[in-house]
């Protein structure tokens, strides 16, 4: 059965409303020097996900994305972008919605994030900059199995 079938059948409903940029920065804390130096940058990504309710079925869902490249100790650059939606989610069982405010609509915005990234990166006079894919499924899993330890050691 695929999947429109089964929705259509269950009740669930699925909206992207608005996608957008809730926050951005880009800082050169080492510039012009940084570009002195030879181009091996050690690049840290760091990902988090929020979602809240704004209304009933209605979810603001935030992609929080900090990107650092540094030449040995010195900062090259630091981007941070806040990738954000809003989402129409209904019909779908109490333990399904964790699952698409964790998981499935981080996967919706994560492109734009990425593009923002590239595109600030190259606008700060660097080499352009693609972010592979993240399974945020996984990452959804991982952080399900940390809250259940958690939960178990108190």
């Amino acid at each position: 059965m695929a999947d429109s079938e089964q929705q259509q059948q269950s009740g669930a409903e699925f909206a992207i409303q608005k996608i957008y940029t809730k926050d951005i920065s880009f800082e050169t804390p080492n510039s012009p020097d940084i570009f002195k130096q030879q181009w091996q940058p050690q690049i840290n990504v760091d990902l988090n996900t929020n979602g809240s309710t704004l209304e009933d079925s209605v979810y603001e869902v935030v992609l929080s994305l900090t990107v650092t490249a540094k030449l040995e100790e010195k900062t090259a650059f630091l981007v941070e972008v806040q990738q954000a939606g809003i989402f129409t989610i209904k019909g779908i069982t109490e333990t399904d919605l964790p699952v698409m405010l964790g998981s499935f609509c981080p996967n919706i915005l994560f492109p734009y994030a990425r593009e923002a990234v590239s595109d600030l990166v190259t606008k700060g006079g660097f080499p352009q900059l693609l972010l592979a894919p993240v399974n945020f499924d996984a990452l959804y899993a991982q952080h399900r199995e940390k809250v259940k330890e958690q939960q178990a050691t108190h």
